[in-house]
């Protein structure tokens, strides 16, 4: 199985202890965002968990420790740098300290295992068609070394983003084909692989790729491992990613992003700081007494016979029995 450590919530930048805990005490317990009473536990072990997913707008509080899950586990890491600035990211670092601690991380796990994603694109009277593609190369620039390849996606428009984000300008169908042509361009001048993510559209004319960003192609070629060939179910409609299981909990991501998808409002995640523990198996909160807890199912989508770090086939077969 995959686990995923960075779709609801910046894991890395805000609960690094909580995480590195998790992984030292070997499981975790995941509430179920439409029915709380369900948690799931899912054993942290590299008898069971094929590949580790990180998604973050700043690495730089886990990089000290961050050998203590990569040594033990395969791993792929997703680092989010936009054009934006603290209106729109009010806790995220600027470009500059983005793009040194991305090389940081580069150093350490290798750029097989690094990309870059520049998304959500969207547009406001601040940022427009120009000042993205001016930033994108500026950033490709200094990038292009470290990193295996590029994503970006259009936003999506979401509802609620009517009231947290006010000042967006919806992207026509022309607005996209220039951005596109834009972005496949400069990628081109860097040798940077840039691909899309979910429903964006084909723009293969500019060079751009139409894939999943977590593919077992991907993470098995970052990590020098061989999959099975599986269909890829996705995490939503018109997802081509691989099935993984995320451990965070929404409305807990302290960055602030207008734009963000996976917090109600900014200042609900800030009020719920305050039920953290980082000893609780559980990101949000402890367990109730009337919460039922299951354990997850932890397939594998390696290939029989593929090494895996810290395990064999052997312990997989037998933990995944009970």
């Amino acid at each position: 199985m995959i686990i995923n450590t960075g779709g609801r919530t910046d894991t890395v930048q805000y609960y690094s202890e909580w995480l590195l805990r998790r992984f030292s005490e070997g499981y975790v317990l995941t509430r179920n965002p439409f029915f709380p009473d369900r948690v799931s536990r899912y054993e942290l072990d590299p008898a069971c968990v094929d590949c580790v997913l990180f998604c973050s707008k700043n690495y730089r509080p886990i990089l000290p420790r961050l050998s203590e899950i990569t040594d033990r586990f395969p791993a792929y890491f997703y680092y989010t740098i936009t054009a934006y600035g603290k209106d729109l990211e009010p806790g995220v670092p600027s470009i500059e300290d983005s793009m040194q601690t991305l090389i940081r991380l580069s150093a350490q796990v290798g750029k097989k295992r690094v990309a870059w994603r520049y998304d959500p694109v969207l547009l406001t009277e601040a940022y427009s068609i120009q000042r993205h593609l001016e930033t994108f190369e500026r950033i490709a620039a200094v990038l292009a070394p470290y990193i295996d390849r590029c994503i970006f996606s259009f936003v999506e428009m979401y509802k609620k983003l009517e009231t947290n984000l006010p000042e967006l300008i919806p992207l026509s169908g022309r607005d996209k084909d220039e951005l596109a042509c834009g972005l496949g361009r400069i990628a081109e001048k860097y040798g940077i692989f840039i691909q899309t993510c979910g429903t964006n559209g084909d723009y293969s004319r500019y060079g751009i790729h139409a894939s999943g960003c977590s593919t077992l192609d991907i993470l098995g070629k970052a990590n020098g491992i061989s999959f099975r060939q599986l269909a890829h179910r996705g995490m939503r409609q018109g997802c081509h990613c691989i099935e993984s299981r995320d451990i965070g909990a929404y409305d807990t991501c302290l960055n602030g992003c207008k734009y963000c998808y996976a917090n109600q409002t900014p200042q609900r995640a800030f009020a719920n700081r305050k039920y953290h523990d980082p000893a609780s198996p559980l990101l949000l909160g402890h367990l109730r007494p009337d919460d039922t807890i299951i354990q997850g199912t932890q397939k594998s989508f390696l290939q029989k016979g593929s090494p895996r770090k810290g395990g064999s086939e052997t312990d997989f077969q037998q933990l995944s029995l009970f």
